[in-house]
Protein backbone atom coordinates (compact mmCIF):
# COMPACT_ATOMS: atom_id res chain seq x y z
CA UNK A 1 0.00 0.00 0.00
CA UNK A 2 2.62 2.64 0.52
CA UNK A 3 4.51 1.38 -2.48
CA UNK A 4 1.26 2.35 -4.61
CA UNK A 5 0.74 5.43 -2.81
CA UNK A 6 4.63 6.35 -2.98
CA UNK A 7 4.37 5.72 -6.93
CA UNK A 8 0.88 7.79 -7.42
CA UNK A 9 2.40 10.97 -5.45
CA UNK A 10 5.26 10.60 -7.78
CA UNK A 11 3.37 10.86 -10.89
CA UNK A 12 1.06 13.44 -9.21
CA UNK A 13 4.96 15.52 -8.87
CA UNK A 14 5.58 14.74 -12.20
CA UNK A 15 2.44 15.33 -14.09
CA UNK A 16 2.13 18.91 -12.09
CA UNK A 17 3.34 21.94 -13.89
CA UNK A 18 6.28 23.99 -13.37
CA UNK A 19 5.96 27.18 -12.26
CA UNK A 20 4.79 29.77 -15.08
CA UNK A 21 8.00 32.22 -15.68
CA UNK A 22 7.21 35.96 -15.21
CA UNK A 23 6.23 37.45 -18.60
CA UNK A 24 7.88 40.99 -19.30
CA UNK A 25 5.90 42.76 -22.01
CA UNK A 26 8.14 45.52 -23.20
CA UNK A 27 7.26 48.06 -26.42
CA UNK A 28 10.07 49.04 -28.58
CA UNK A 29 10.45 49.85 -32.42
CA UNK A 30 10.41 47.43 -34.71
CA UNK A 31 14.39 47.58 -35.84
CA UNK A 32 15.23 46.63 -32.22
CA UNK A 33 13.48 43.41 -32.43
CA UNK A 34 14.93 42.54 -35.69
CA UNK A 35 17.02 39.24 -36.20
CA UNK A 36 20.23 41.82 -36.52
CA UNK A 37 19.09 44.22 -34.01
CA UNK A 38 19.98 44.12 -30.55
CA UNK A 39 16.65 42.68 -28.72
CA UNK A 40 17.51 39.21 -29.41
CA UNK A 41 21.16 39.10 -27.51
CA UNK A 42 19.62 41.46 -25.35
CA UNK A 43 16.05 39.35 -24.52
CA UNK A 44 18.80 36.13 -24.01
CA UNK A 45 20.76 38.19 -21.46
CA UNK A 46 18.42 39.20 -19.63
CA UNK A 47 16.08 35.96 -19.40
CA UNK A 48 19.35 34.08 -17.96
CA UNK A 49 19.54 36.72 -15.13
CA UNK A 50 15.89 36.92 -14.36
CA UNK A 51 14.66 33.57 -15.01
CA UNK A 52 11.46 35.39 -16.91
CA UNK A 53 10.74 35.88 -20.64
CA UNK A 54 10.67 38.85 -22.25
CA UNK A 55 7.71 38.96 -24.73
CA UNK A 56 8.51 42.19 -27.17
CA UNK A 57 5.76 44.32 -29.17
CA UNK A 58 6.60 46.28 -32.01
CA UNK A 59 4.50 48.24 -33.52
CA UNK A 60 6.56 50.77 -35.78
CA UNK A 61 9.14 53.10 -35.19
CA UNK A 62 9.27 55.40 -32.31
CA UNK A 63 6.24 58.04 -32.74
CA UNK A 64 4.30 54.80 -33.57
CA UNK A 65 5.24 53.46 -30.40
CA UNK A 66 3.81 56.64 -28.37
CA UNK A 67 0.59 56.80 -30.57
CA UNK A 68 -0.12 53.11 -29.60
CA UNK A 69 0.48 53.83 -26.05
CA UNK A 70 -1.91 56.81 -25.85
CA UNK A 71 -4.48 54.69 -27.72
CA UNK A 72 -4.74 51.62 -25.11
CA UNK A 73 -4.22 54.08 -22.17
CA UNK A 74 -4.41 52.28 -18.75
CA UNK A 75 -5.08 49.20 -20.17
CA UNK A 76 -1.49 48.93 -22.19
CA UNK A 77 -0.27 45.25 -21.65
CA UNK A 78 3.08 47.49 -21.69
CA UNK A 79 5.15 46.53 -18.66
CA UNK A 80 8.21 49.18 -20.05
CA UNK A 81 8.17 50.91 -23.04
CA UNK A 82 11.93 51.40 -25.26
CA UNK A 83 12.30 53.57 -27.80
CA UNK A 84 11.04 56.96 -27.38
CA UNK A 85 13.67 59.28 -27.47
CA UNK A 86 13.82 63.16 -25.85
CA UNK A 87 11.44 65.03 -28.29
CA UNK A 88 8.49 62.62 -27.16
CA UNK A 89 9.08 62.24 -23.47
CA UNK A 90 7.25 65.40 -22.32
CA UNK A 91 3.91 63.74 -24.35
CA UNK A 92 4.85 60.89 -22.91
CA UNK A 93 4.83 61.72 -19.29
CA UNK A 94 1.80 64.00 -19.72
CA UNK A 95 -0.18 60.43 -20.12
CA UNK A 96 0.29 59.21 -16.51
CA UNK A 97 1.23 56.04 -17.19
CA UNK A 98 4.75 56.33 -16.19
CA UNK A 99 6.61 55.64 -12.61
CA UNK A 100 9.95 56.99 -11.62
CA UNK A 101 12.90 54.59 -12.42
CA UNK A 102 14.26 54.80 -9.13
CA UNK A 103 18.24 54.97 -10.71
CA UNK A 104 20.55 57.28 -10.13
CA UNK A 105 20.71 59.18 -13.61
CA UNK A 106 24.80 59.77 -13.15
CA UNK A 107 24.40 56.08 -14.68
CA UNK A 108 23.33 57.87 -17.74
CA UNK A 109 26.56 58.73 -20.51
CA UNK A 110 25.16 61.00 -22.78
CA UNK A 111 26.86 64.20 -23.91
CA UNK A 112 23.94 66.42 -22.19
CA UNK A 113 23.62 66.12 -18.20
CA UNK A 114 20.67 63.68 -17.70
CA UNK A 115 18.24 64.71 -15.25
CA UNK A 116 14.79 63.01 -15.94
CA UNK A 117 13.52 60.52 -13.13
CA UNK A 118 10.96 59.14 -15.20
CA UNK A 119 13.27 58.26 -18.15
CA UNK A 120 16.85 56.51 -18.66
CA UNK A 121 18.35 56.78 -21.72
CA UNK A 122 19.89 53.93 -23.54
CA UNK A 123 21.73 55.18 -26.79
CA UNK A 124 21.99 58.52 -28.61
CA UNK A 125 23.61 59.60 -31.59
CA UNK A 126 23.36 62.76 -34.11
CA UNK A 127 21.58 62.82 -37.01
CA UNK A 128 22.81 63.00 -40.58
CA UNK A 129 22.27 62.70 -44.26
CA UNK A 130 23.96 59.29 -45.17
CA UNK A 131 25.21 59.11 -48.46
CA UNK A 132 26.20 56.61 -51.17
CA UNK A 133 29.91 57.97 -52.17
CA UNK A 134 29.74 56.21 -55.48
CA UNK A 135 26.72 58.26 -56.64
CA UNK A 136 27.75 61.61 -54.94
CA UNK A 137 30.92 63.06 -55.57
CA UNK A 138 29.68 66.09 -54.01
CA UNK A 139 28.07 65.82 -51.00
CA UNK A 140 25.61 68.48 -49.19
CA UNK A 141 28.68 70.33 -46.47
CA UNK A 142 24.68 72.25 -44.77
CA UNK A 143 21.56 71.81 -44.36
CA UNK A 144 20.88 74.45 -46.33
CA UNK A 145 22.96 73.14 -49.37
CA UNK A 146 20.92 70.04 -48.98
CA UNK A 147 17.39 72.28 -49.24
CA UNK A 148 19.03 74.25 -52.40
CA UNK A 149 20.98 71.43 -53.50
CA UNK A 150 20.64 68.93 -57.37
CA UNK A 151 16.85 67.98 -57.02
CA UNK A 152 17.89 64.94 -59.37
CA UNK A 153 19.62 64.25 -56.73
CA UNK A 154 17.22 62.79 -54.03
CA UNK A 155 17.12 61.82 -50.80
CA UNK A 156 14.49 59.43 -48.55
CA UNK A 157 12.95 61.03 -45.59
CA UNK A 158 10.43 59.01 -42.46
CA UNK A 159 7.79 60.58 -41.69
CA UNK A 160 7.43 62.55 -38.54
CA UNK A 161 4.09 62.10 -37.35
CA UNK A 162 5.36 57.80 -37.32
CA UNK A 163 9.34 58.16 -36.67
CA UNK A 164 11.56 59.54 -34.79
CA UNK A 165 14.73 59.89 -37.06
CA UNK A 166 11.53 61.70 -39.50
CA UNK A 167 10.70 63.98 -36.03
CA UNK A 168 14.70 64.40 -36.07
CA UNK A 169 14.85 65.83 -39.32
CA UNK A 170 11.63 68.26 -39.01
CA UNK A 171 12.82 69.72 -35.44
CA UNK A 172 16.65 69.85 -36.94
CA UNK A 173 14.99 71.82 -40.16
CA UNK A 174 13.03 74.07 -37.67
CA UNK A 175 16.34 74.81 -35.89
CA UNK A 176 17.98 75.86 -38.78
CA UNK A 177 15.21 77.78 -40.81
CA UNK A 178 12.91 78.70 -37.94
CA UNK A 179 10.07 81.00 -39.20
CA UNK A 180 11.48 80.07 -42.68
CA UNK A 181 10.92 76.59 -42.12
CA UNK A 182 7.88 76.18 -44.58
CA UNK A 183 10.03 78.01 -47.66
CA UNK A 184 13.23 75.69 -47.28
CA UNK A 185 10.59 72.66 -46.60
CA UNK A 186 8.68 73.35 -49.83
CA UNK A 187 12.33 73.89 -51.83
CA UNK A 188 13.63 70.60 -50.29
CA UNK A 189 10.29 68.77 -51.41
CA UNK A 190 11.99 68.30 -55.13
CA UNK A 191 14.50 66.65 -53.80
CA UNK A 192 12.42 63.59 -51.42
CA UNK A 193 12.12 60.44 -53.42
CA UNK A 194 9.44 59.31 -50.76
CA UNK A 195 8.82 59.65 -46.99
CA UNK A 196 8.66 56.32 -45.36
CA UNK A 197 6.99 55.17 -42.18
CA UNK A 198 10.00 54.42 -40.20
CA UNK A 199 13.79 54.04 -40.39
CA UNK A 200 13.55 50.94 -41.65
CA UNK A 201 11.74 51.16 -44.93
CA UNK A 202 13.96 54.29 -45.54
CA UNK A 203 17.29 52.78 -44.94
CA UNK A 204 16.17 49.72 -47.26
CA UNK A 205 15.67 52.10 -50.48
CA UNK A 206 18.67 53.56 -49.72
CA UNK A 207 21.01 50.78 -49.63
CA UNK A 208 18.99 48.67 -52.73
CA UNK A 209 20.25 52.12 -54.60
CA UNK A 210 16.60 53.27 -54.98
CA UNK A 211 18.33 57.29 -53.50
CA UNK A 212 21.71 57.79 -53.16
CA UNK A 213 20.49 59.83 -50.01
CA UNK A 214 18.66 58.89 -46.28
CA UNK A 215 18.22 60.74 -42.97
CA UNK A 216 20.28 58.86 -40.68
CA UNK A 217 22.81 58.92 -38.12
CA UNK A 218 26.29 60.17 -37.82
CA UNK A 219 27.03 56.10 -36.26
CA UNK A 220 25.67 54.34 -39.50
CA UNK A 221 28.84 54.20 -41.75
CA UNK A 222 30.27 52.48 -38.93
CA UNK A 223 27.64 49.33 -39.81
CA UNK A 224 29.15 49.20 -43.16
CA UNK A 225 33.07 49.49 -42.23
CA UNK A 226 32.50 46.94 -39.54
CA UNK A 227 29.89 44.90 -41.18
CA UNK A 228 30.51 44.99 -44.59
CA UNK A 229 34.03 45.86 -44.54
CA UNK A 230 33.28 49.11 -46.79
CA UNK A 231 33.45 52.84 -46.34
CA UNK A 232 31.19 53.74 -49.64
CA UNK A 233 28.14 55.09 -47.44
CA UNK A 234 29.50 58.54 -45.30
CA UNK A 235 27.70 60.85 -43.22
CA UNK A 236 28.03 64.43 -44.98
CA UNK A 237 29.12 66.61 -41.90
CA UNK A 238 26.98 70.01 -42.00
CA UNK A 239 27.81 73.34 -41.02
CA UNK A 240 25.05 74.58 -39.12
CA UNK A 241 25.23 71.17 -36.45
CA UNK A 242 23.12 68.19 -36.30
CA UNK A 243 20.64 67.28 -33.90
CA UNK A 244 20.58 65.47 -31.36
CA UNK A 245 18.89 61.67 -30.71
CA UNK A 246 18.78 60.23 -27.25
CA UNK A 247 16.71 57.28 -26.75
CA UNK A 248 15.12 56.27 -23.71
CA UNK A 249 13.50 53.77 -21.80
CA UNK A 250 11.14 54.07 -19.09
CA UNK A 251 8.40 51.97 -16.84
CA UNK A 252 4.83 51.54 -16.76
CA UNK A 253 3.44 52.44 -12.98
CA UNK A 254 0.77 50.57 -12.66
CA UNK A 255 1.99 47.32 -14.27
CA UNK A 256 1.37 43.98 -12.27
CA UNK A 257 5.35 43.29 -13.05
CA UNK A 258 6.53 46.79 -12.13
CA UNK A 259 9.57 45.05 -10.20
CA UNK A 260 10.18 43.17 -12.82
CA UNK A 261 9.93 46.57 -15.08
CA UNK A 262 12.45 48.06 -12.84
CA UNK A 263 14.98 45.33 -12.36
CA UNK A 264 14.65 45.51 -16.67
CA UNK A 265 15.69 49.17 -16.52
CA UNK A 266 18.65 48.70 -14.14
CA UNK A 267 19.83 45.94 -16.45
CA UNK A 268 19.40 48.35 -19.20
CA UNK A 269 22.11 50.42 -17.95
CA UNK A 270 24.42 47.59 -17.56
CA UNK A 271 27.17 45.86 -19.64
CA UNK A 272 24.83 42.99 -20.59
CA UNK A 273 22.50 45.37 -22.64
CA UNK A 274 24.38 48.11 -23.59
CA UNK A 275 27.53 46.20 -24.95
CA UNK A 276 24.86 45.46 -27.82
CA UNK A 277 23.91 48.72 -28.81
CA UNK A 278 27.04 49.89 -30.13
CA UNK A 279 27.35 46.58 -33.23
CA UNK A 280 23.23 46.10 -32.99
CA UNK A 281 21.39 49.18 -32.93
CA UNK A 282 24.66 51.15 -34.51
CA UNK A 283 24.60 54.14 -31.66
CA UNK A 284 26.12 55.21 -29.04
CA UNK A 285 25.79 53.38 -25.80
CA UNK A 286 24.31 55.49 -22.85
CA UNK A 287 25.62 53.14 -20.28
CA UNK A 288 28.57 51.50 -18.85
CA UNK A 289 29.68 48.99 -21.67
CA UNK A 290 32.89 46.02 -20.63
CA UNK A 291 35.11 47.23 -23.61
CA UNK A 292 35.75 50.11 -25.38
CA UNK A 293 34.08 51.39 -28.89
CA UNK A 294 35.51 49.71 -32.26
CA UNK A 295 38.27 51.85 -33.83
CA UNK A 296 35.54 52.40 -36.76
CA UNK A 297 33.59 54.64 -34.09
CA UNK A 298 36.40 57.09 -33.78
CA UNK A 299 36.64 57.55 -37.62
CA UNK A 300 32.69 59.07 -37.18
CA UNK A 301 31.67 62.77 -38.10
CA UNK A 302 31.58 64.68 -35.09
CA UNK A 303 29.70 67.39 -35.32
CA UNK A 304 31.11 70.82 -34.08
CA UNK A 305 27.81 71.85 -32.67
CA UNK A 306 25.06 69.77 -31.14
CA UNK A 307 21.14 70.99 -31.87
CA UNK A 308 18.32 70.36 -29.71
CA UNK A 309 15.11 71.57 -28.31
CA UNK A 310 14.10 70.54 -24.85
CA UNK A 311 11.24 67.91 -24.39
CA UNK A 312 8.42 70.54 -22.89
CA UNK A 313 9.13 72.57 -26.26
CA UNK A 314 8.55 69.89 -28.81
CA UNK A 315 5.44 68.67 -26.71
CA UNK A 316 4.25 72.25 -27.01
CA UNK A 317 5.20 72.83 -30.45
CA UNK A 318 5.07 69.72 -32.62
CA UNK A 319 1.96 69.38 -33.98
CA UNK A 320 2.06 72.98 -35.86
CA UNK A 321 5.11 72.11 -36.94
CA UNK A 322 4.17 68.81 -37.90
CA UNK A 323 0.74 70.88 -39.77
CA UNK A 324 3.51 73.12 -41.40
CA UNK A 325 5.58 70.08 -42.67
CA UNK A 326 2.22 68.79 -44.10
CA UNK A 327 1.55 72.13 -45.81
CA UNK A 328 4.85 72.58 -47.15
CA UNK A 329 4.96 69.29 -48.87
CA UNK A 330 1.75 68.87 -50.49
CA UNK A 331 2.30 68.99 -53.54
Amino acid sequence: MKRTLSALFALVVLAAPAAAKETLTVYTYDSFVAEWGPGPKVKEAFEKDCDCTIEWVAPGDGVALLNRLKLEGANTKADVVLGLDTNLTAEAAATGLFGQHGLDVALAKTPIPWADEYFMPFDYAHFAVIYDSQMVTEPPKSLDELVNGDPSQKIVLEDPRTSTPGLGFLLWMKQVYGDKSAEAWKKLSGRVLTVTPGWSEAYALFTKGEAPMVLSYTTSPAYHVIAENTDRYKAAPFSEGHYLQIEVAGLIDKSPERALAQKFIAFMMSPGFQDQIPTNNWMFPAGQTSAPLPEAFDALVKPEKTLIYSPLEVDQNRRAWIDEWLNAMAK
